[in-house]
């Protein structure tokens, strides 16, 4: 797979097209909680204002219904984006109104202009063919950095990528990035390879399950989707979360796993609670005690030890789903513990996936890990061996 990079076409003096992931958490007020998918653009855009390029940026954010709604516009982003670039950012009014239109022409070299909410266009996420010819129609060479949509064929990120030859589209420095370390560390492992698996169902895991089976040498299975995997053993599990009809895909992956010689780790105890509360009384018991009401929210503190212990000989580790109710104090520390094992290890630790990557950053671990991916989807549909359609588009040779 040879993805086209963006310092690999000539784009000086052009007017380049960005699409962006800038879908970034908002408080109450509006106000910007979380600048990292912003901060990780910022590489891409100063290349292509040093090479004199005027750079129009599109992204979406969050899921407007019926065109353009205020509370759903960029205007926090074009702030944000102001004050990190240093450079004036131009917001456009809409995305593709004949105002939008007049200012892209008009755009001049070293000028950077933000079109408003694609998805402000309900022909964005049906990839309309004409959404995509009007948006290829504002600039010479087409940039995709949005790897965490780059598993949508949307127009912004597919459809628009049709409208130019190999030697005037490309990936992004971000894009480039994401898609070498999982393409690496799932094709070319160092070994042992360790994933880290969690999350509340197996449902939305189950293909990268599949995929994971005949690459890794162990792999750990936490967080709500375990109890199927203990329910699948013939353990009582109370009233935890579970998923009746994925109990024999559950036996199978641990099937599979024992005749290819993986190590497959479930948790050994875990900690209950009468009610998914966060005030609800907890304590850890063996998974063998789980009493009949109650419910397993997060691994327990033996668990962490042996899921620790597993990682000591990790030369690689992919994480991807935190190992319980991360969010409520009383049932994160199982999810903490492995953070902070996950961190100290001397392996590549990749980690993937939007609550994973909050989780690290919660435990203060973000810097100590190899990397972090912007895209959750898009990550898992990597791990799951596909190809993500804005990423086809780039392939040289394609």
């Amino acid at each position: 797979m040879k993805l086209q990079e963006i310092n690999k076409i000539d784009i000086s003096n052009k007017k380049v097209f960005i699409r962006c992931d800038f879908n970034v958490p908002v408080d109450e007020f509006g106000s910007i909680t979380d600048d990292r998918r912003i901060k990780s653009a910022l590489g891409t855009i100063k290349y292509c204002l040093d090479n004199d390029c005027a750079v129009i940026i599109a992204s979406h954010f969050g899921r407007p219904k019926n065109g353009y709604e205020d509370k759903f516009s960029l205007k926090p982003v074009a702030k944000r984006l102001h004050k990190l670039l240093d450079e004036d950012v131009k917001l456009a009014p809409n995305v593709i109104c004949e105002e939008t239109l007049a200012m892209a022409k008009e755009l001049k070299s070293g000028e950077v202009m933000l079109l408003e909410n694609m998805r402000f266009e309900a022909g964005e996420t049906s990839n309309d063919p004409e959404l995509s010819k009007t948006l290829a129609s504002m600039a010479d060479v087409f940039i995709n950095d949005a790897f965490g949509v780059s598993h949508r064929a949307h127009a912004s990120v597919e459809g628009i990528a049709q409208y130019f030859d190999i030697e005037h589209k490309a990936a992004g420095f971000l894009l480039a990035k994401e898609i070498k370390y999982f393409y690496h560390i799932i094709e070319q492992p160092k070994r042992p390879f360790v994933s880290i698996v969690g999350g509340s169902k197996v449902s939305g895991k189950l293909e990268a399950l599949y995929n994971l089976i005949p690459k890794v040498d162990k792999i750990i299975i936490g967080g709500g989707m375990a109890f199927t995997f203990l329910k699948a053993q013939g353990y009582e599990i109370g009233n935890s979360l579970v998923e009746e009809d994925l109990i024999p895909d559950a036996i199978k992956i641990m099937n599979e796993a024992n005749k290819l010689g993986v190590k497959l780790y479930l948790p050994v105890d875990v900690v209950v609670a009468e009610a998914f509360d966060a005030d609800a009384f907890a304590k850890a018991v063996p998974i063998q005690e789980i009493p009949s009401n109650w419910m397993g929210l997060d691994i327990g503190p033996a668990s962490a030890l042996l899921f620790s212990q597993v990682l000591d000989d990790a030369h690689t580790i992919l994480w991807n789903g935190p190992m319980g109710v991360y969010e409520m104090d009383k049932f994160a520390k199982g999810s903490f513990k492995l953070s902070h094992a996950v961190a100290s290890s001397y392996a590549t630790t990749v980690v993937g996936g939007g609550d994973t990557a909050d989780l690290v950053r919660r435990t203060g671990d973000e810097d100590d890990m190899s990397f972090i991916s912007t895209g959750g989807g898009a990550s898992l549909e990597l791990i799951e061996g596909k190809i993500l359609p804005g990423v086809k588009a780039l392939l040289i040779n394609n």
